[in-house]
């Protein structure tokens, strides 16, 4: 299953405009962007994104990609273990 990235239009403030657009590009992601994800307090603070349901937090939108990536290849080798 593709993971799913979701943005805030209120956060593109804080630069994840060119994050979002570049995530686009990638056809293994879902990236959507909705006009408010309810975390207001989280999206006044910093840049953030949600991925499958959780928020993804840095200081920068650059470092923000990295989280991105990292939570997902994290999700990706515990959906790839096989436990019974």
């Amino acid at each position: 299953m593709r993971p799913i990235i979701e943005f805030c239009a209120s956060n593109i403030g804080h630069g994840t405009e060119p994050l979002k657009l570049k995530l686009e590009q990638n056809p293994e992601y879902d990236v959507v962007e909705y006009g408010c994800l309810n975390n207001c307090g989280q999206c006044y603070l910093q840049p953030f994104a949600m991925v499958d349901g959780e928020i993804i937090e840095a200081d920068s939108p650059e470092e923000l990609e990295k989280a991105i990536e990292a939570f997902i290849q994290t999700a990706s080798a515990w959906d790839s273990l096989d436990i019974d």
